[in-house]
């Protein structure tokens, strides 16, 4: 655990046991998730999205999705999340415990018929309802809206970014607590990073949730600086860039987390994260899905010399 008191300056929300989990063809045992749940808590991450309530027979990577949630929720301190596509979902991940859902919401009006077979406004009236059903059942929980698609569509290529501010404030007026944007088909770059979270910030504020970038393109590091640079201080990222990435082979999903953590620390900016404990988290990642590409370029270059992390320094 991390001896620091220093407030983190950045939060690091850890994805790869649900986002990274449910890309990949294989199932990691329960008890290995649990290992590996264990190992990134010793690191430092106190938010982790753990798994997503989705039906079996769709994902069978999530069938034990409540049983993770009970092992994650035996760490005291760590926010415990579950992804959520709709009120049934949500009601299970409720009962399970989870301290916050989120629900992927897409800016693309292709994209969400495809994804979800909904449209846009059914989309942001299940959030409502998934609002109320939280008020009923467990108020305290939060829930946060995943904006996907904000960058770039596969399937109608350019989203507008009054599309993408439209539903972000619809969902904020549905009740979510925040909404966050996703580079779902790893489209972005920096500049439009800049503007798209400038101009949400201006519909909605400190509602503005959390950058959730992936590095098909190479550009995955680069987007988390840009909208740290406009105030951002949430990023979502997965152990090892675990993931894949079905748009381009060969690339890695999600931005991976022992380099979004480098970066921040060798630039000073306090993550609250053990650097060096992260890397021993990659162990169990490893042995729960083996012969699974897992990516990072600080794993393989190793942490240089005399380095000392700002966490630690406190």
């Amino acid at each position: 655990m991390i001896s620091s008191s220093k407030t983190p300056d950045v939060l690091i929300s850890e994805v790869g046991p649900r986002d990274g989990l449910q890309s990949v063809k294989a199932t990691m045992p329960t008890a290995d998730k649990f290992r590996w749940i264990d190992a990134l808590v010793a690191a430092g991450l106190r938010e982790i999205e753990v798994c997503s309530f989705v039906p079996a027979k769709h994902l069978p990577q999530m069938a034990d999705a409540a049983e993770v949630v009970r092992h994650a929720l035996t760490h005291p301190g760590v926010t415990v999340m579950a992804l959520v596509p709709n009120a049934r979902g949500t009601e299970a991940a409720l009962k399970a415990g989870v301290h916050k859902v989120t629900i992927p919401v897409s800016a693309s009006a292709a994209h969400s018929l495809a994804n979800v077979r909904r449209t846009r406004e059914e989309m942001i009236e299940e959030v409502r309802a998934i609002v109320r059903l939280r008020d009923e059942i467990a108020p305290g929980v939060k829930i946060e809206a995943g904006i996907s698609t904000a960058f770039g569509c596969t399937i109608q290529g350019e989203v507008r970014s009054e599309d993408v501010v439209w539903v972000a404030s619809e969902c904020i007026a549905a009740g979510a607590e925040e909404a966050g944007l996703s580079d779902t088909t790893g489209m972005a770059n920096p500049a439009q990073v800049r503007r798209l979270f400038n101009k949400v910030r201006a519909a909605i504020g400190d509602k503005t949730g959390a950058a959730h970038m992936h590095n098909t393109r190479g550009l995955g590091l680069a987007n988390c600086l840009a909208a740290y640079d406009v105030g951002v201080r949430t990023f979502d990222s997965s152990l090892g860039g675990l993931g894949g990435c079905p748009y381009a082979h060969g690339a890695s999903g999600n931005v991976v987390t022992e380099d979004l953590v480098f970066m921040f620390e060798a630039m000073g900016i306090n993550t609250g994260v053990n650097l060096e404990k992260l890397l021993v988290a990659r162990a169990p990642l490893m042995a729960g899905l083996p012969g699974e590409p897992v990516y990072g370029m600080t794993p393989e270059a190793g942490l240089p010399k005399g380095w000392t992390q700002a966490a630690l320094a406190g």
